[in-house]
């Protein structure tokens, strides 16, 4: 699995750095990130970093009582390609 993240941030980093921002599956390694990013996107793939995200405690109040959960853990992985090259996600819209 493989996600496009497009936030004010991650958009300002792959202006300046040329560097992309994606949501991938926790067991995925940095390998099969950058061929997969390859594959779909036609790119170069230079470097790929990645970070793994902690799920986060949530609890809201309600009729019933307090209702406690856990937002799913995750991995971020930033992908920088090659100079010159981009990748546009809003193509197929």
């Amino acid at each position: 699995m493989i996600k496009p993240i497009v936030t004010e941030k991650a958009t300002a980093i792959s202006e300046k750095l040329n560097r992309y921002t994606f949501r991938v599956s926790p067991d995925a390694n940095k390998a099969q990130i950058k061929n997969l990013v390859q594959s779909l996107y036609g790119v170069k793939v230079v470097s790929v970093n990645t970070a793994n995200f902690d799920g986060k405690r949530k609890s809201r109040y309600t009729k019933a009582g307090l209702l406690r959960g856990k937002v799913a853990a995750f991995k971020k992985a930033y992908v920088t390609v090659a100079e010159g090259e981009t990748i546009d996600f809003y193509s197929n819209i």
